[in-house]
């Protein structure tokens, strides 16, 4: 189970991300704890109130917990792993929030927590936090005999085509897969030997060379997107300034998005804007069925919840009507019959409890395995729509270098469509599927 946590302030902004359900297929607040407020919303408002009263800049500690994909991780998992990280860190009886997250048919959890001492009015420290959350995932891993990652075993063997929250943020607006847009980047990059030769691939891609305000060099396309290319290639700035030189010799990132929407007239932009809404349609038919799939879903544990209450409440009458009142109450008191009663009402709550957790379980578990085969089917349709937007981003950079638009949109060529078998290939080697959505 990989562990992700970091310091951060802007609770209420936290509270929206946890809670959307419109990116997430289901989304459940788990657990709150030392708060007066029963939402989430409320509570993270408490925490900033709190934290008010001292100089803490970053008042919350949120972290997420992401298990191996297609492993079957119960929410007793869950809640030891917080506990376990909760320790390590220092956070015991803070005020905490758990809220699970199902996406794509993964499912992980979140937990933040209030850096704040109450009772001291000051923030507890973390050092090292990372180190300790990478040694509480490293046991949970050794515990459950999961395949750990390669990159815990060694640091050099992480995926070089991860991503930034910036990146992912940079991909929704563009529709395109980050690990996509830095593979192609290291190609250009590994098949070029000097800066000429890194420009006409770039460029033959759709993206232009510019001198970035405090990156050095990036790559703009020709959206206006910036991408840092010591992020990109994975080259420190002395070995990107080896081969491609001064980066003042360059243009500035300003004056490379004016060039490049000079060149952009409006009609190759109308129709580069129709072809990539031609693109995204190769999505909708999977986003429909995902839809529906989710909607039907939430039904079924909206009624499960709802039964669940009803029997809890019938239970919980027949439970009180054991207990004697009156003289006969009084005389149970004195022969213990009345705690032997409490005893048995008490082990009769956590096997209901139990019960009623384990049919939650058992429905999560099936609509996981339902939305992972959906899952296969989107990730084939995205597959698709990625290759597209590629092709289209080629067509663009060729139709500025000709200033002509394509009378009609050219057939992908088959090497190109080897990409998407590729692209398979090098996710089923890895042993996961795609989990970035940026629809």
């Amino acid at each position: 189970m990989i562990l992700k946590g970091n310091q951060r302030a802007h609770g209420k902004e936290l509270a929206r991300h946890l809670l959307n359900d419109r990116d997430n297929d289901h989304v459940e607040l788990f657990d709150l704890r030392g708060f007066a407020a029963d939402d989430l919303t409320g509570a993270m408002q408490e925490c900033e109130a709190v934290a008010r009263g001292t100089r803490c800049k970053k008042h919350l500690f949120s972290l997420s917990l992401n298990p191996p994909e297609h492993e079957d991780v119960p929410v007793e998992a869950f809640e030891a792993a917080i506990a376990r990280a909760e320790s390590r860190l220092g956070l015991e009886n803070q005020p905490r929030a758990i809220v699970f997250h199902e996406k794509e048919g993964r499912r992980h959890a979140h937990a933040v927590w209030s850096r704040i001492d109450g009772e001291q009015m000051k923030a507890i420290e973390l050092p090292y936090y990372k180190t300790r959350l990478n040694e509480v995932s490293r046991e949970l891993y050794l515990e459950h005999g999961w395949r750990m990652p390669d990159g815990f075993k060694d640091k050099k063997n992480r995926d070089p085509l991860s991503f930034t929250l910036a990146e992912w943020q940079q991909a929704k607006r563009t529709k395109q897969d980050p690990r996509e847009v830095k593979s192609l980047i290291r190609e250009c990059w590994s098949g070029s030997d000097d800066r000429k030769a890194f420009e006409a691939a770039l460029n033959g891609n759709g993206y232009w060379l510019a001198r970035g305000d405090k990156r050095g060099f990036v790559a703009v396309d020709w959206r206006g997107e910036v991408y840092s290319l010591s992020r990109m290639t994975g080259v420190k700035t002395k070995e990107l300034k080896t081969r491609l030189g001064d980066p003042k010799e360059l243009l500035s990132t300003d004056m490379a998005r004016a060039h490049v929407a000079a060149q952009l007239t409006p009609k190759l932009k109308a129709w580069a804007k129709e072809e990539r809404a031609r693109a995204e349609k190769a999505n909708l038919a999977a986003k429909f069925q995902r839809d529906q799939m989710v909607q039907r879903q939430r039904k079924i544990r909206d009624d499960l919840k709802r039964k669940q209450q009803e029997r809890w409440l019938t239970e919980e009458k027949a439970r009180a009507a054991r207990t004697p009142t009156g003289i006969r109450g009084l005389w149970g008191w004195i022969t213990g019959r009345n705690r032997k009663i409490r005893q048995e009402n008490e082990a009769e709550i956590a096997r209901a409890q139990s019960r009623d957790r384990a049919e939650k379980q058992d429905i999560i578990r099936k609509q996981l395995a339902e939305r992972r085969t959906l899952q296969r089917q989107v990730k084939l349709a995205r597959e698709k729509q990625q290759a597209k937007l590629q092709e289209l981003n080629r067509d663009v950079a060729l139709a500025v270098k000709l200033r002509k638009v394509p009378e009609t949109r050219p057939e992908p060529k088959r090497g190109r469509e080897r990409g998407s078998d590729h692209i398979r290939s090098r996710d089923r080697a890895r042993g996961r599927d795609d989990d970035y959505s940026p629809n």
